[in-house]
This record gives structure tokens, sequence and C-alpha cells, in this order.
């Protein structure tokens, strides 16, 4: 990327309006966000009974589906208002 194309979606990103480029940097951020804390979440919760690693791995697999409906729903709220 373009320096140009880069303040281009960083101002974009802070002005608020919704382009494909925040959208989908929205979305990256929220897969990760998601794998990580459902990773987590899986090793609380599951830990013990299945084992930290598969707890881990079941965890940022499921993490995701959570985060990005969210995160879609409040880009499409975004771009209406």
């Amino acid at each position: 990327m373009e320096t140009k194309e880069v303040e281009s979606v960083l101002t974009a990103l802070n002005s608020g309006q919704v382009t494909v480029g925040t959208a989908l940097i929205a979305l990256v951020i929220a897969a990760v966000a998601g794998g990580i804390g459902g990773a987590i979440g899986g090793i609380i919760v599951g830990g013990k009974h299945m084992g930290n690693e598969l707890a881990a791995m079941m965890g940022s697999f499921y993490g995701p589906v959570a985060a990005i409906p969210g995160v879609v729903l409040a880009l499409v709220v975004f771009l209406f208002t």
C-alpha cells in the first residue's frame, strides 16, 4: 500500500466512515480478537477436563463465530446512521 492509501484508510477510520477498507480491517481485528478471547475462555472453562491445548484450540475456533456477526451488525448500523 502506498502512503496516501494508508492515510485515506486511517482518515476514514478516525472519522467513522464505513468503507470497504475499514470494514475489512474491522473484520480482521474481530477475527483475531475473537480467536484470542476464545482461546483464553476455552482454557478457563475446559482446560482441566480436556487439556489446555485442546480447549484453547476449540475456543479459538469458536471465538470468532460470536465476534464477527457482532462486528458486521455494528458496521451495518454505522453505515445507516
